[in-house]
């Protein structure tokens, strides 16, 4: 389908998306009906979306969800067409959709956490239909396809000059890994930052840390082939996580415990190690989701006798509007890695390919790219 930008003429439009009937089970390829924008939404052609580790967790079933569903949350297009109240944004712009939907008015969006938004959804009709029947936009955007209309808190405008392949990784995992650093942990230059999990979050973290301006940033993984990938990211120090008391090594690196840990895994283990790794008033910040109900084991008397923290943090506590245009111009500026993340690229008739390759641990982000 053509990114060329047209408003909307008819109630609905016939797209292809990648459906999820079964948790577990490969997607379907579909076509689907996509309603034109009501108040406060615009639809936006799709140029890529990126395959993230939370798109298989949701498909596996491991947070559970309505069922049958579009996937897909890491994406970039072009505006084509505007519901009514929406300001600001116009066909033919080049945005960013993110999973963030705001509502701008509650106690959470009014204090500047607009990731936390207390409004529920709004009462419009479901986006996504196959013969009259709802489809669950998974995760406000249902991106697995060839378009998308979401609320206009969702998008950031881009600059043409950003491949549409590396602005869609704006929408998750790099909010998500430099967010957690300069929002969450506030790092300040200076600062010494651990690094547990050197997949595409934990690389993007590194580069937070490399931007907020940290001493030491140490890199933890058990693969050595991410903790090379990390170095060029900027980890100055790497440390294979299956030695007997890693965090010994970190603090070896470091001549002290870090003033602030990235847990972006979600394995159980990382979580319980993390306060190992902290200097006196150091902060462990949560950032890898793992399984529902799974449980994580630590001393809180150190908590206290150390004066530490221990928190989490979803999407890098991002602010769209504030955020993806900033690291978008970073990019352009060179000083933000985007094209190095991409591991490989994709059609949509080819994403469980993409999808089986992701789950390997290897890719750093596979994207579908559409024509």
């Amino acid at each position: 389908m053509s990114l060329d930008a047209a408003p909307a003429t008819a109630a609905t439009t016939t797209i292809r998306a990648a459906i999820c009937r079964a948790f577990g089970q490969p997607l379907s390829l579909e076509e689907v009906e996509l309603r034109a924008p009501l108040s406060g939404e615009i639809q936006v052609r799709l140029g890529a979306v990126a395959i993230c580790h939370s798109d298989i967790s949701f498909m596996d079933g491991i947070w559970g969800g309505a069922l049958p569903a579009i996937y897909g949350h890491e994406a970039a297009g072009i505006v084509s067409a505007i519901g009514p109240g929406v300001t600001g944004l116009a066909p033919g712009d080049r945005v960013v959709v993110t999973l963030i939907r705001a509502c701008g008015g509650c106690g959470s969006c009014a204090s500047g956490h607009p990731v936390y938004c207390e409004s529920p959804a709004s009462a419009h009709p479901p986006a996504l239909t196959q013969g009259g029947a709802p489809l669950t936009q998974a995760m406000n955007a249902g991106a697995f396809a060839e378009a998308v209309t979401v609320h206009h808190s969702q998008v950031a405008k881009v600059a043409e000059a950003i491949p549409m392949e590396a602005a869609a990784l704006l929408a998750c995992g790099v909010i998500t890994g430099v967010g957690a650093v300069v929002n969450a942990a506030k790092l300040r230059p200076g600062e010494d930052a651990v690094v547990i999990g050197c997949g595409g979050v934990g690389l993007n973290a590194i580069q937070g840390a490399r931007i907020a301006g940290a001493r030491r940033i140490v890199a933890v993984d058990p693969v050595p082939e991410k903790l090379e990938a990390a170095r060029a990211f900027g980890a100055t120090d790497l440390i294979d996580a299956r030695q007997e008391a890693p965090w010994e090594a970190a603090r070896q690196a470091l001549g002290r415990g870090a003033d602030a840990v990235f847990v972006t895994v979600g394995a159980i283990p990382a979580f319980d190690a993390a306060p190992a790794y902290l200097a006196p008033r150091g902060r462990a910040i949560a950032v890898g989701m793992p399984a529902s109900g799974a449980l994580s084991h630590y001393e809180p008397v150190n908590l206290a006798a150390y004066g530490q923290s221990l928190t989490g943090t979803k999407m890098g506590d991002t602010v769209v509007a504030r955020d993806i245009p900033w690291l978008a111009d970073l990019y352009l500026q060179g000083r933000l890695e985007l094209d190095a993340l991409i591991s490989r690229r994709w059609r949509l008739h080819e994403i469980n390919e993409a999808i089986a390759d992701s789950r390997k641990g290897a890719a750093r982000r596979n994207v579908i790219v559409f024509d």
